[in-house]
C-alpha cells in the first residue's frame, strides 16, 4: 500500500503548502516579499521615532502635532481613518486576487492556512477575555487587539532571516496573513461600530455600486474612480462604520481577471501603483501617529495590568497555539498533510511570527479604549509584537540554516 493512501481509501492524500505552480505567481509572491520588507522597515523606524519623541522632553510637541486639525479630522484620525484606508484598499486587492486567481481559489489548497488563521484569531481573543473578564468596565472590549497578524512586519522578518526556507512556507504565511486580515476586517465592521447612520451608509453603498458598474463596463478613467473613492470613504466614515472598511470593499469590487487585450487587470495595475505608497507612506504615517505611546508607571505596574497581560499573552502565546494547533488538528483528522519540503518545526517558527500584531492591533486598540488604558494596550501591542518578532526570527533563522545547501 502506498504511504500516501489510507486503508480503504483509493484516492491519494491531498498535499498542502505546495510550491506555486506557475512562474507568474512566483513573481507576484517575490514582489510582495520585497515590498513588505521595505515597508515593514520604514514603519518600524517611524514607530521608534514616535515612541522616542512621545517620551522625550519635547513630548508636548508630538501631542500637539497629533491633534493638529486639517479639514474635518486631526492628524491622528487622518492616519487611522485616511492613511490606513489605502493600506486596506491594497489588502482588498490582494484578497480579491487570492480568491480569484491565487492560493485561495482552490478551497482544498487553502484549507489549512484558513483554519490556522481562524484559530489564530480565536485563541488570542479567548486568552484576552479570560485575563480581563473579572475587571468589568468594558475591559473585555479589547478582545480583538491580539487577534491580528501584521503582514508587513511578519513578511519582513521572514525575508530577512529565512532566505533559504521553502517558498511554500512563505506562501503559507502570506495566505495566513491575508485570511487573518479578512477576519479582523469583519470583526472591526461588526463589533466596533457603535452607532449606524443608515442615510450615510446608503450613500456609501451607492458609491460602491457605481464603482462595481464602472468596473463591469470597463470604465478606465481615474476621473470617475477618484471621486467615487472619496465619496465612499467619507460616507462610510459618517455612517459610523470605520472608514477603512471602504478601502476593503472597493478593493474587493475591483476587477482581477484581465481582458484579452490587457496585459494586466485593473487590480494588478492599481496594486502596482499604490503598494509602494501604502508601504512607504501610509503605514509609516499611521505608525508614527499611533505608536507614540507615553510609557508611564513602572514595569511592575504594566505587568500587573490585565489589559497588558491579555494582549502580550494573546500575541506571544495565543497566536502560536492557535495557528500551529489549527494546522495540526486539520492535518491530524483530515486527509491533509504537509508537502515533503516542509516540517512541523518550520511551521512552529511561522506560528510564533504570526504574533507580530503591530498595525491592525494598534488600530483595534484605538477603537477599543481611551485614555490610560489605551496607552497600556498600545504598549502591550508593541511589547508583544517585539517579543514575537525576535522569537520567530530566532526559530526561523535556525530552520533557515537547516535548509541551507551550499
Amino acid at each position: 500500500m502506498s504511504p500516501d493512501t489510507f486503508p480503504h481509501d483509493r484516492g491519494p492524500r491531498q498535499r498542502f503548502f505546495l510550491p506555486s505552480r506557475d512562474a507568474e505567481e512566483d513573481t507576484f509572491l517575490g514582489d510582495i516579499f520585497r515590498r513588505e520588507t521595505v515597508g515593514g522597515a520604514v514603519a518600524l523606524v517611524a514607530a521608534a521615532l514616535a515612541i522616542i519623541w512621545a517620551n522625550s522632553s519635547w513630548s508636548s510637541a508630538y501631542l500637539d502635532l497629533r491633534s493638529l486639525t486639517i479639514g474635518p479630522l486631526d492628524l491622528e484620525h487622518w492616519a487611522a481613518d485616511g492613511a490606513l484606508t489605502m493600506f486596506f484598499f491594497v489588502a482588498g486587492l490582494e484578497l480579491k486576487r487570492e480568491f480569484v486567481v491565487g492560493s485561495l481559489r482552490r478551497p482544498a489548497d487553502a484549507a489549512v492556512p484558513v483554519v490556522a488563521a481562524a484559530c489564530g484569531v480565536a485563541v488570542p481573543a479567548l486568552i484576552f477575555v479570560v485575563a480581563n473578564m473579572s475587571q468589568g468596565d468594558g475591559a473585555t472590549r479589547g478582545w480583538a487587539i491580539p487577534a491580528a497578524t501584521d503582514i508587513a512586519f511578519a513578511l519582513a522578518v521572514l525575508a530577512v532571516v529565512g532566505s533559504n526556507l521553502p517558498t511554500s512556507l512563505r506562501a503559507f504565511l502570506l495566505t495566513l496573513a491575508v485570511v487573518d486580515d479578512l477576519i479582523v476586517i469583519v470583526i472591526i465592521a461588526v463589533f466596533y461600530t457603535s452607532t449606524l447612520h443608515l442615510g450615510a451608509l446608503g450613500l456609501a453603498g451607492l458609491a460602491f455600486v457605481v464603482w462595481a458598474l464602472a468596473q463591469h463596463f470597463r470604465v478606465s478613467t481615474p476621473l470617475v474612480y477618484l471621486p467615487l473613492a472619496g465619496i465612499a470613504w467619507w460616507f462610510t466614515h459618517e455612517s459610523g462604520i470605520h472608514a477603512t472598511i471602504a478601502g476593503v470593499v472597493l478593493g474587493l469590487l475591483t476587477r482581477v481577471r484581465p481582458d484579452k487585450h490587457e496585459q494586466r487587470s485593473p487590480a494588478e495595475r492599481l496594486e502596482h501603483l499604490l503598494s509602494p505608497v501604502s508601504a512607504a507612506v501610509a503605514v509609516p504615517f499611521f505608525a508614527f501617529m499611533s505608536a507614540g505611546v507615553v510609557v508611564s508607571g513602572s514595569l511592575g505596574e504594566l505587568a500587573s495590568s490585565p489589559v497588558v497581560v491579555g494582549v502580550v499573552l494573546g500575541l506571544v502565546v495565543g497566536k502560536p497555539i492557535g495557528v500551529f494547533g489549527g494546522a495540526w488538528l486539520l492535518t491530524r483528522f483530515t486527509r491533509a498533510e504537509l508537502n515533503d519540503d516542509l516540517a512541523w518545526r518550520d511551521l512552529v517558527g511561522v506560528a510564533v511570527l504570526a504574533g507580530v500584531g503591530f498595525t491592525v492591533s494598534l488600530l483595534v486598540a484605538d477603537l477599543s479604549f481611551a485614555g490610560e488604558v489605551r496607552e497600556q494596550a498600545k504598549t502591550a501591542v508593541l511589547a508583544g509584537s517585539f517579543i514575537a518578532a525576535v522569537a520567530g526570527a530566532l526559530l526561523l533563522g535556525h530552520r533557515d540554516r537547516f535548509h541551507f545547501t551550499p
